[in-house]
């Protein structure tokens, strides 16, 4: 695609959550923070919330990563928690590496799990669990997996689990069946939207990684202007992104301007603000010289 022309390794602005491509905003990086105290203080219940495309999965695994680095930890990972009580059971099991055959009872799971954490707890290893997505599962499944964080020893928690979910996952846990696993949250953080110097670093970073030596690809106008089409959520900026790239490309030229902006913004299925709703070379002179001063002055 355009990667010769740029001189790229590999697409910088990919939706796959890609840890290679880990950028450090300050919402995420006082999340990361958090969970990392958390974990050490042998809480039980930790949580993560944000939006749709703020980093929550990357996040997820950014923190397996770095417990995969600890050899005393061990760490499970769930992508899709949408799973019936004995289908959770299993899924940890397997996970584990412990027996988890389709014939087991549940009572039978929750025993070959206790016996397997308590195994772990004897070799000195904390067990962490990642559930991703944590807003698809199901009440009765929060409450088995309540039910499991039972599981403790005199000194702390055989299982450490950490939830991370859209909002819709704080509804659920202020419902009557929620609340009681919502008493035993420990620590909480939530991903905010990238602020606008961020975006503009966030935009520089993943083109270094991906290989590009030149000047900031993308000028100041063109920033500003994807942090403000995107709300600063990193998943809409690639998708804007990619398409500015895709443009700058066809049009011959290594920078990404304004106009390229302008045109992956009309191209996507985000809402458009009303001064974005004429091309530029359908104003007149007089008001594309002020649209142009507009975005020109805008803070980067």
């Amino acid at each position: 695609m355009y990667l010769d022309h740029f001189g790229l390794w590999e697409m910088p602005f990919g939706l796959t959550p890609d840890t290679g491509f880990t950028y450090r905003a300050s919402a995420h990086s006082e999340a990361l923070a958090t969970l990392r105290v958390a974990l050490r203080g042998g809480e039980g219940f930790n949580k993560i919330t944000g939006e749709v495309g703020t980093g929550k999965t990357l996040l997820c695994r950014t923190l397996l990563a770095t417990l995969a680095a600890e050899a005393e930890v061990v760490s499970a990972y769930l992508p899709n928690p949408k799973l019936t009580p004995r289908e959770l059971l299993r899924a940890l099991a397997r996970e584990l590496r412990l027996r988890n055959d389709r014939r087991l009872a549940e009572t039978d799971l929750h025993g070959i799990l206790e016996a397997g954490l308590l195994a772990l707890a004897a070799q000195g290893r904390t067990v962490v669990l990642c559930i991703d997505e944590a807003q698809a599962m199901p009440p009765e499944t929060l409450e088995a997996l309540r039910l499991l964080s039972n599981l403790e020893t005199e000194k702390r928690k055989l299982l450490q689990i950490v939830l991370f979910g859209q909002p819709e996952l704080d509804a659920q846990l202020a419902t009557p069946l929620g609340r009681a696993l919502a008493s035993r949250i420990g620590f909480a953080a939530q991903l905010a939207p990238l602020r606008r110097r961020e975006l503009g670093h966030y935009l520089s970073h993943r083109m270094s990684v991906a290989g590009w030596r030149g000047p900031d690809a993308f000028t100041a106008p063109a920033r500003w202007a994807l942090w403000w089409a995107s709300g600063g959520l990193p998943r809409k900026a690639n998708i804007l992104a990619h398409k500015c790239l895709l443009l700058a490309y066809g049009g011959g030229g290594h920078r990404v301007r304004l106009h390229h902006a302008w045109v992956a913004l009309r191209d996507s299925e985000f809402e458009v603000h009303p001064s974005m709703t004429v091309p530029p070379r359908h104003r007149t002179a007089a008001g594309a010289r002020a649209a142009s001063a507009t975005w020109a002055g805008a803070p980067t």
